[in-house]
């Protein structure tokens, strides 16, 4: 099974950079925002669903017998090997020709995820990861930050209108109490990335989907970081939080913010 992975996800890295170029050659140009909203602050645009398409496409051709499930046509084939893709993450980003956003493409086996590539293409990133085989950026191994003092910690907690903002707002000053420098970039894939690169010591999505973090979550174990139990919360079926954080503050972020490894 290892090696049929393998060669999945060696394919997939070619299906993704091709899917990279579509989503670059339909960019908006700075302004905006382009797209339609399918609710508060959260948009679509027609590069979704043809960056979406692509991959199913590509992945049905060399892989018919796989699953596919993706963010704006939900699961379109069963299988037990299954791909999760979110064609376009940070789309509020992309819709107004900002630059961070990525495609994160995910393969699971059953409830298992196995094996993760996360595109980034206005940086010339790929960040890639198999089960049991580390996570590496451009080809270079990553691993998550050796901090362990929050009060010298980068954390970056994600903004979502699936949440009500005195929890958004009480989770913030609990980070802020710690001493940690907050962010928000509006791209969940890449900050759970970053924290796999240690570029972040933790990322906090109150709301969240399987799509946004079924690549990221392969990256963050092969990396060494601590994640929340996503799968084992129901992830699988519907939004839910999730804390990712580098080994010597999770812990302390971890009871800070009210959540358990």
């Amino acid at each position: 099974m290892t090696s049929s992975i393998t060669k999945r996800l060696e394919a997939a890295q070619t299906i993704v950079k091709h899917a990279a170029k579509i989503a670059m050659d339909m960019r908006p140009p700075p302004g905006g925002p382009t797209g339609k909203l399918k609710q508060m602050q959260d948009w679509v645009t027609e590069a979704d669903g043809a960056v979406e398409n692509f991959i199913g496409e590509q992945i049905k051709n060399l892989f018919p017998d796989d699953g596919f499930q993706g963010e704006e046509n939900g699961q379109t084939r069963s299988g037990a090997l299954r791909w999760v893709v979110d064609p376009i993450d940070g789309t509020s980003n992309y819709g107004r020709g900002r630059n961070r956003w990525c495609i994160s493409l995910g393969l699971m086996d059953g409830d298992t995820p196995v094996g993760g590539i996360i595109e980034a293409p206005i940086q010339h990133e790929t960040y890639y990861a198999q089960k049991g085989k580390g996570a590496f950026l451009n080809g270079a191994r990553i691993s998550a930050s050796t901090v362990t003092d929050p009060s010298t910690a980068m954390f970056e907690m994600g903004w979502s209108p699936y949440t009500t903002t005195k929890t958004y707002l009480e989770k913030m000053q609990a980070m802020l109490e710690l001493g940690a420098m907050p962010r928000s970039s509006g791209s969940g894939a890449l900050a759970l990335a970053d924290v796999a690169s240690g570029r972040l010591d933790g990322y906090l999505e109150i709301v969240i989907n399987l799509w946004d973090v079924a690549a990221a979550l392969v990256l963050l174990e092969e990396a060494g970081a601590r994640v929340t139990p996503f799968i084992q919360h129901g992830g699988l079926e519907r939004g839910i939080s999730i804390l990712a954080a580098a080994p010597g503050v999770a812990e302390q972020l971890g009871n800070a913010l009210g959540y358990s490894f």
